[in-house]
This record gives C-alpha cells, structure tokens and sequence, in this order.
C-alpha cells in the first residue's frame, strides 16, 4: 500500500524540521544507503557503524523473497525497529528485538512515506504517519533511539514484541525482565537460518515507564507521558548473556548525548571510506563507488562482548584476545569482498582469521555460510579453505601448518558430497540426492586449489599432492564434444537429456546457474581449463560466446540468474570472474570493453541500481575493485588481474601506512584500453599486478586509448 499522497502539510513540515545530523564527512556525503533498496539488492536500510553487530532500522511484513533484510523500497509499513539486520543475502533472517513507537497502545503496524525519510551513513530517521518522528544511530554492539512525538500527544505507547523476526527467523523461547521505571533486560532466542541463536538485550529510557501491559509472553506495551523532549531509548545486545549487553552499553553509550553518537558514526564511516581516494568519473559514479564501500563493510559483523567473550559455533560461551566476527557469506565473498579487504581492512585480517580457525575447532571445519555463531551450511563448496588460504599467502597468518590441518579436517568430512568425491574423484550425479554436483565439485576443486598454492610454499609434499590432485577433479566435469561442464554419473556418462540454457533452481546440476556460467568456474587453474578445449582460439570462441548467445532459462530457473551480458550473469557471483579470463589467454582489450559495459549497464545511482542481491558485499565489492582497474581471480595470492579504471585515479591506504595509486592517464568514456604502463615509474608490461606490489605501495600509472593494443598480450605477460 503507498501513502504518497496522504501526508500533505505534516510531511512538508517534518522534513523541514529534520535535524541536520550527520553527513559531516567529505566522502559519507557520497554515500547513498538507498542503492539497492529496489529492485532484488535486499541491501540493509537503517543505522550502523563499519562492521558493528548492530544494524538498527525498519522491520517490514515479510511479504517475499525481497524482503530478505526486512525492507524493500516498494513497502510502505514498519512493525518495528529491529537491531539487526542482514544486506544483501537470499533468505531472510534477524530483525531481533524490534520496538515500535505509537500513538494507540492496540497499534501494532505504523504507515510511512519514502519521502519523510531520511538516511546516511550511522543515522536514520523517518516520520510515521500520525506524526512520530523517529531517529537512530549505533555504535558497535547498541544502538539508541530518538522519538519526537507530535505536541498535542498527551502520551505515547512503545511496543516491544520479541516473537518479531525476518523470513525464516522463528523466536523459540524469550523474556523480559523490568528492573527499574527506566531499564528493561531479556533474551530472545530463534531457530531459522541460524538454528540456535541467542541474543541478550539490555534497554534503559531516558524517563520512566508510566505503565506496562503484558500480551502473553512476547509481546509489551510500555506507556509514556508526552514531555516536551524526546523519549529517547538505547539498546545493548549481547550474544552471550544480560551482563554482556549491560557491560556493552555502559562501554560504548553511557550518555544521552543523540547527536554526538550520530557524529561519532559519521567518523567511523569517514575514516573507513578514506581508505580510497578516487578522481574523475562522474558525480554519480563516485556515488555509486562510495555507497559499494559502505556495503562492503556491513558485515563480517563483530561478534563478541566489549569483555571478549563471545559465543561459539559449538553453542559455548569463550574468552577471546581476539576480536571475533560472524556473518560470513563465503560463497559470495571469497571472490571479490575478501581479496579487497586484504587491501583496505589489513587490520581486521589477523582477527578474521583467528575467527575462523576458532570455528574450525568448535565444529569440525571451517566456516562455509556463518551466521550469529551458527553454520547454516549454505550454498557449496568449503570456501572457508580459499579465504584462509588467501590470508595465508599474503602473510596475515603465519600458522600455515594449523591452515593446512583445518583444511584437511574441512576436506575429509563426508558430508555435502565430499564423501562421493573422495570415492569416485568426482561427484557422481546419480548418486548425490541434493543435485546440483557439477557446482560442488567445482567449488571443491578451487578449494583444494587454494589449499595446494598453500601446501607448496609452507606444506609437505604429501599434502600439496593430496590438494593438487583434488584440485584436478573439475577435468572430470568437462565434456570435449559439447563443450560445457556437465554432470557426470556413476558409470561415468553425462546425464541427458541436456540443454546449456536451461536451470532448475536446487534441482539440477548447478547452483543458481546453467552450464554457461559454470563452464568457466576453474578460477584456480584457467590454463588448465584452456586445455580441456584443445587450444586457446576454441577456448575464446567459446568465451566470446558466452556475451552473445541467447536462451531460455525456463520457468524454474533461480531469480538470482539476473544481470545477463548474453548468458554471463553478472546479478550472481559464479561469473564474477569470467570477464577478466581474457587476461590469461593475451586478450585485455576484451576485459576492458566488458567491464565498462557492465559499469554501464548495471550499476547505477538508484533504488534499482544492482543487478542482483547484495551478498554481503560481493557486488559491491567487485565494483570497487573493478572501477580502480584491478580484480583478484585466483582465490589464493593475490594476483590482481588490470582491467580498465572508470576514474582517473584510485589511491588505496594499505598495509603499515602506505599507500599504492592507480592513474589512468588520458582516461574517458572512449578511451578503455591500456595501451601501457609503469610501476613505481619503470616500464610495466604484464597485465596483473601482484599483492605484494600493491601492499608495499606505490604507483601504477596505465596510459589509456581508445583502441587495443599490445599491452599484455605476450605470453610472458600473462598471469
């Protein structure tokens, strides 16, 4: 239901009256937390601070697969603020601890317009219809509240309903304990996507409650008088207990002070964004590049008290002397998210992987989809193996021999096909009940890549073999005549009928694709997957191909197959990479004329403005890397393939204060082609740049044309 046209007068007067908080930043100005709001980008909406816990804003009705973060710009009805949230992801989760301000106590749903609201960085706010102004900003693990209630309000009604939650969330058990006129504690815990989460939550009210109504077990409605200030209300959550909350509101929001916690997130956010400084472009370019940074770090999220203490996979409480994260849409991003933040974020690395290795023991294996503590085993593969691998390789952890045993122990498991595949040497599809075996055992096969690159430099030989071999598997998978990776049977035949177009979501042999797309999912091994087709002219026929052909997905095929350049699906994260392939086999020109198509065409300053979901920062991040002309497709050490930067110049901070700067000179619309270069002023003529180059800073200055050239088309300068 839209309301656009009911608030005449009020509507006008309370944007006018909008405080004018936040935004303080150069770059958070560019920031449009809009982007992604429409369209399928399931992007959260609401406050936060870089990679809190927290991510305060609107709860909507679950009214479908759009409303995976719990809004969706189409909407026009909030039942409640909740304190986290996910961005980006394809099933619906969190919304926890949700609060509603109103003015009837029986009211359990408010109206709104787009238009009353407001949104930047650490900061949200939105009239509701009835006129309750509604403000919130966060810091790391609270969030706080202000509500302005219309002047001829005798009194207001708070309503706090803990069986609230997104898509799949289900609150299992809850309650609630009133410890003064002014502060309130509980827990909530749900099963959903994550199956046993627990949160714990302490809420303090800048003045007394008047009275409280109990409905059943889940639901509380608090009354207040109207004063002439706002009722303010500050939440701390905690994983792990009511003093853990307590213990992290107290550390981190001990005042009443709104708009200096407003300010303080506008820091947060401007010191993360300063981390690269762009030139050129166009003025919704540059909106586009900063708002995808911002969604590149709303998660991995933090996720242990102020103490240290945090929940574990294993359902434990532990003490940490590390900062512990959750949220980790693996699947997504080892591709494009992870490499970048390596870059930008070398900080965060150590704990990141530290995290990681603590899953590995409190479960079994590393992480593959990690949420609120919880392995939800979602999408294929062990990407957790090719994250670690990367931190490994380039020196953010230095255990190599602790790496390699937990990706051995994440190997050998039998689940999820791996017990097949370590039978057969592939996953036959006759034999796997859950489909979709040519998309797990290619994942697999990058896996066990990434893990022999580690095997090699700090392994034994008997490891490296046992991962190299592995990583071979996805040669099994390949059809000659056809040309496609196909699914294969126990006796060793490809499964017919067959058709390269078609897809049936979770019940075919791919995952969120067809045999186009999954074709050239050999990320760790491309000269590899050139031989299979016998020499590199068939190898780019067949990927010139791939931008052209047209086909029917059918009727069954997944929403997540979106942004088609042909049957490359840039709206889904199996093709990420496929653009820059033309590196490997002496073709740059075509990477660079691709990926200026695709920032064309599919991403944009707009509610609609990706071209799939989200995912945590995937999509993001492939614009950020992709825009400064870099793009890491090996999943493990870091070379970074050069494509064509869309601004004239990207300065990345990076490891132990340095900084590394990518010039594009004489660069514009029609000149998209590197026609040379140089690092650090001597001549460049490879077509990649190392991580080591770039983390040890400098400059890389690429001459720009609008014709091919030369450039990086010998063999010798090919990754």
């Amino acid at each position: 239901m839209r309301i656009e046209k009911r608030f005449g007068w009020l509507l006008l007067l309370s944007l006018l009256l909008m405080p004018a908080v936040g935004m303080s930043g150069n770059l958070t100005k560019l920031v449009n937390p809009r982007i992604g709001t429409g369209g399928h980008g399931h992007v959260f909406m609401g406050a936060n601070v870089p990679f809190g816990m927290i991510q305060l804003g609107p709860n909507e009705h679950t009214r479908g697969w759009d409303w995976c973060s719990g809004y969706h710009e189409s909407d026009s009805v909030i039942i409640g603020f909740g304190h986290m949230h996910l961005s980006g992801t394809g099933i619906g989760e969190l919304g926890d601890v949700a609060f509603l301000p109103v003015l009837d106590d029986s009211q359990r749903e408010v109206l709104f317009s787009h238009r009353a609201e407001r949104v930047c960085p650490g900061y949200y706010s939105v009239m509701l219809d009835g006129g309750i102004h509604v403000e919130l900003t966060a810091t790391e693990r609270a969030g706080m509240h202000r509500y302005t209630l219309p002047a001829d309000a005798k009194e207001g009604y708070m309503v706090l309903d803990l069986s609230q939650g997104i898509g799949w969330d289900k609150m299992s058990s809850c309650g609630m304990t009133v410890e003064s006129p002014t502060v309130v504690t509980g827990f909530r815990y749900s099963t959903g996507w994550a199956v046993d989460q627990k949160v714990y939550f302490a809420a303090e009210f800048s003045r007394p409650v008047k009275r409280i109504r109990q409905e059943g077990d889940t639901l509380s409605v608090f009354s207040f008088d109207n004063t002439d200030a706002p009722l303010l209300l500050r939440v701390g959550l905690s994983a792990v207990s009511v003093d853990g909350a307590k213990a992290n509101l107290k550390a981190e929001m001990n005042h009443w002070n709104f708009s200096s916690i407003v300010a303080a997130a506008d820091r947060k956010w401007e010191e993360q964004l300063q981390k690269v400084r762009i030139s050129g472009g166009t003025a919704a370019e540059q909106t586009v590049f900063y708002t995808a940074m911002y969604h590149t770090m709303i998660a991995p999220s933090v996720f242990n008290d102020v103490d240290g203490r945090y929940r574990g996979a294993d359902g434990k409480v532990y003490q940490g002397n590390f900062t512990n994260y959750t949220t980790f849409s693996l699947w997504d991003t080892y591709r494009a998210a992870h490499p970048l933040m390596t870059l930008i974020h070398p900080e965060r690395q150590k704990d990141i992987a530290q995290t990681m290795l603590h899953i590995c023991d409190q479960q079994g294996k590393l992480p593959v989809w990690h949420l609120m503590g919880n392995e939800t085993d979602c999408m294929v593969g062990n990407p957790g193996s090719i994250v670690l691998a990367d931190l490994v390789m380039k020196g953010y952890l230095t255990d190599a021999k602790t790496a390699i045993a937990a990706m051995r122990k994440s190997d050998m498991r039998e689940e999820r096909g791996l017990g097949l595949l370590a039978k057969h040497g592939y996953i036959p599809c006759d034999l796997d009940p859950t489909y979709e075996t040519v998309a797990k055992g290619l994942e697999y096969a990058i896996a066990d890549g990434a893990a022999a690159t580690v095997a090699k430099r700090f392994g034994t030989k008997s490891d490296y073999k046992y991962f190299y071999d592995r990583s071979q598997s996805y040669r099994r998978y390949f059809d000659r005549k056809s040309g496609f990776m196909r699914g294969v049977t126990s006796t060793g035949e490809f499964r017919e009928p067959f058709n390269p177009f078609h897809a049936v979501h979770q019940h075919d042999d791919y995952t969120e694709g067809n045999a186009w797309q999954y074709t050239w999912l050999v990320s760790h091994d491309v000269h590899g997957l050139v031989s299979l087709f016998g020499s590199e002219k068939r190898f780019v026929e067949k990927l010139d191909s791939l931008f052209i052909v047209e086909g029917d997905l059918g009727a069954e095929a997944s929403p997540d197959i979106s942004g088609l350049i042909g049957q490359y699906a840039h709206g889904n994260e199996p093709s990420h990479h496929i653009i820059y392939m033309y590196n490997y086999v002496g073709q740059p020109w075509k990477t660079a004329r691709l990926v200026r198509q695709v920032f064309s065409e599919l991403y944009r300053d707009g509610l609609d403005g990706l071209s799939g979901n989200e995912d945590v920062g995937q999509m993001s991040a492939w614009y950020v890397l992709s825009s400064m002309g870099l793009y890491q497709v090996e999943p493990a050490g870091g070379r970074y393939m050069i494509g064509s930067p869309l601004f004239d110049s990207a300065e990345m901070k990076v490891k132990d204060g340095r900084t590394f700067k990518v010039v594009a000179l004489n660069n514009s619309p029609e000149n998209i082609y590197v026609q040379s270069a140089r690092l650090n002023g001597k001549k460049y003529t490879k077509s990649y740049v190392d991580f080591k180059d770039v983390a040890g800073g400098g400059v890389l200055e690429l001459e720009m044309g609008n014709q091919p050239s030369t450039f990086g088309t010998s063999k010798k300068d090919r990754p």
